[in-house]
């Protein structure tokens, strides 16, 4: 192989791997995985205990099926217990939740913002086409009817 097909490869990686998406995208996982172990902690550590207590004393991390009981000889584990870990899988998806909320919160906020700048910079000239004016009060037709029959009288 030839160096500039080496070179041609290395210089579209490079600009591929420059580009603001991508960097961005690097920057948004980073910071979400460290999201992550946030909210798994707010989870594990402060939301859990208060559900776990209102049930039952219950620690959902440790709630399991046991499929196959571990096999001992002489105090010694021969074969592992073999475990369903639904208590694992609950405190997951309650991860899952509150993240998918907060994040959902987050962009919301961001559109928000984005949309008053929008209109801060732009002007917001749509907001007074698409609201109608306030019908006439019934003096403001009075007075158009005695103009309109004085405007007949005239002619």
């Amino acid at each position: 192989m030839t160096k500039s097909k080496k070179k041609s490869f290395l210089t579209q990686f490079k600009e591929f791997a420059m580009r603001g998406n991508v960097i961005d995208m690097a920057v948004g996982i980073i910071i979400g995985g460290a999201f992550g172990k946030i909210v798994s902690s707010i989870v594990t550590d402060i939301i859990m205990p208060p559900v776990g207590l209102l049930i039952g004393n219950m620690d959902f991390s440790k709630m399991k099926w046991v499929m196959k009981e571990a096999v001992e000889e002489s105090g010694k584990i021969i074969t592992p217990e073999v475990t369903l870990n639904y208590g694992e899988f609950i405190n997951t998806i309650i991860n899952f939740i509150i993240i998918a909320f907060s994040i959902f919160i987050v962009i919301r906020t961001i559109n928000k913002v984005e949309e008053r700048a929008k209109h801060l910079i732009e002007g917001d000239t749509n907001k007074d086409e698409a609201t109608p004016p306030p019908p006439p009060t019934n003096e403001e037709v009075l007075l158009t009817e005695i103009r309109d029959l004085l405007k007949e009288q005239k002619k």
